[in-house]
């Protein structure tokens, strides 16, 4: 601020500039992290890079039994999605690492990468008070987010 109360415009967009171009450069780290999810103790391997994209699947030959082949695929069935969902959660946790500072102002869980819409690369909304449809509305803190599944 100046002597006279009033806010530097300059300075006010130097800040924005910058909190932009640290933006960008964490959203380009998550395209660039790969995180794995595993199951069955090493059998299945999913990873997922930092933006939630499943980039590759691994299944050992170990995770298929020849002799009850029906029963086999079932198991292994269960074993990539349960190694998804681990590589999922990595990825929702580096998220949070990479992203977690620029939602600090928005609220706790700002945007949302997931199936139920939001902003890409962003941790989940949790609801921002005073918006409405975006959350419970103040006072209301066990009704849940409004968005989501």
């Amino acid at each position: 601020m100046d002597p006279g109360g009033q806010l530097d415009m300059q300075q006010l967009l130097a800040a924005a500039q910058q909190m932009q171009s640290q933006l960008m450069n964490a959203q380009q780290e998550l395209a660039d992290a790969e995180v794995e999810g595993t199951a069955g103790g090493g059998l299945v391997k999913a990873v997922v890079n930092g933006q939630g994209e499943l980039v590759d699947l691994t299944i050992a030959a170990a995770a298929i039994d020849p002799d009850d082949l029906e029963e086999s695929a079932q198991t292994l069935a269960d074993m990539v999605l349960a190694a998804c969902r681990d590589a999922y959660r990595a990825a929702g946790e580096l998220q949070r690492e990479k992203m977690g500072p620029f939602a600090a102002g928005f609220g706790e869980g700002f945007g949302d990468a997931g199936p139920s819409g939001g902003i890409p690369g962003l941790p989940p909304i949790s609801g921002i008070p005073g918006m409405p449809g975006l959350g419970a509305p103040p006072g209301d803190q066990d009704a849940g987010p409004a968005i989501g599944p």
